[in-house]
């Protein structure tokens, strides 16, 4: 690809994330947790994740045992669910007191206007998704315009790679109306059940936004043998109509055995909160993102995702919760 150049090895996961945290912690004195007594902190926290296999519900499980384990609250659970347009419901709802979702589903939800006491608010982007379309190794798939005609999983209702599919699809000229000119058949299938399509060849390409790698996409590159297609080019139409919520990431080569580099499209995943939930809780959250960051890295992780006080600054158009930015003000001194 014209303007693409090799990549250093990837250096090994923890030593890239302390890489990252000493360039991202350089000249702060880290405080310890503000003091927290049972009386001043929530009983019990939910954590809205994703699916099983994905990096979202493993990220959403270790903040909930790094909130009970540090006081934060009293006890803190990961809810599973279909992902992020699942998860915005379930905090505005109330069944949710954090959730994690890609900035894209989250500015759209946020577009239908919610009324001011219950409106979402960021904490902080803890990691960059990178959208994958997945396609066997020997489909003889070379870009995205070949699906046309073809059968592809475009992501569980209720996830953020349901929303974020037919954008790129749209981009890429192509139409969800199976039996028309470059019209490909949509499937509405989530990780695990579109993997399984995959292998049985009911579809011809599987889309899927997370985290690098993917655990259950590497499981099933081992059994099958798997490929991804380059989205890059989809980023001036996608960007052009939905905003700057798109980037030009890489899937390093290596992060998944045998598969060479390839570019693709990123979105911002953040940690949301309601607007009306307590300063404190707040504050200690962002603490423990800052100062325990080691402890929320999912083992899937190659490093090249980490927490810093200048990547959890950029929410892209959602707002911090006031604690939030009071909190990263007085972290920078």
């Amino acid at each position: 690809m014209p303007g693409a150049r090799a990549l250093p090895p990837l250096p090994p996961r923890r030593t890239a994330l302390k890489a990252g945290l000493a360039a991202g912690l350089s000249g702060l004195l880290l405080p310890a947790l503000s003091a927290c007594t049972p009386t001043d902190r929530p009983g019990t926290v939910t954590v809205a994740g994703g699916e099983p296999g994905g990096f979202y519900l493993e990220f959403a499980e270790l903040l909930a045992a790094a909130l009970q384990r540090h006081g934060v609250a009293g006890e803190a659970t990961a809810l599973a669910t279909g992902g992020s347009l699942d998860n915005l419901e379930h905090l505005l709802t109330g069944k949710a007191t954090f959730a994690v979702a890609l900035a894209d589903s989250a500015a759209q939800r946020t577009a239908v206007g919610d009324p001011p006491a219950v409106g979402l608010t960021a904490v902080g982007k803890v990691y960059e998704n990178y959208v994958h379309c997945v396609i066997r190794h020997n489909s003889g798939i070379r870009d995205i315009g070949a699906l046309a005609g073809r059968t592809v999983a475009i992501g569980e209702p209720g996830s953020g790679t349901s929303l974020t599919t037919p954008r790129l699809i749209e981009a890429a000229g192509l139409s969800s109306t199976a039996g028309t000119a470059g019209g490909v058949t949509v499937l509405s299938l989530g990780l695990n059940a579109g993997l399984a399509a995959l292998r049985d060849g009911t579809v011809d390409a599987l889309f899927w936004s997370g985290g690098v790698p993917t655990a259950a996409i590497a499981a099933a590159h081992d059994d099958v043998g798997l490929g991804f297609l380059d989205l890059s080019p989809l980023l001036p139409a996608l960007r052009a109509k939905y905003g700057v919520f798109y980037d030009r990431v890489l899937i390093p080569a290596g992060a998944y055995e045998g598969i060479p580099a390839v570019w693709t499209v990123g979105v911002a995943n953040l940690l949301l909160c309601r607007s009306d939930l307590d300063g404190q809780t707040v504050k200690r959250t962002v603490e423990l993102l800052v100062v325990h960051a080691e402890e929320l890295i999912p083992r899937s992780s190659l490093g090249i995702q980490f927490l810093s006080p200048e990547s959890l600054i950029n929410t892209a158009s959602l707002p911090l919760h006031p604690a939030a930015a009071a909190a990263y003000r007085e972290l920078h001194g």
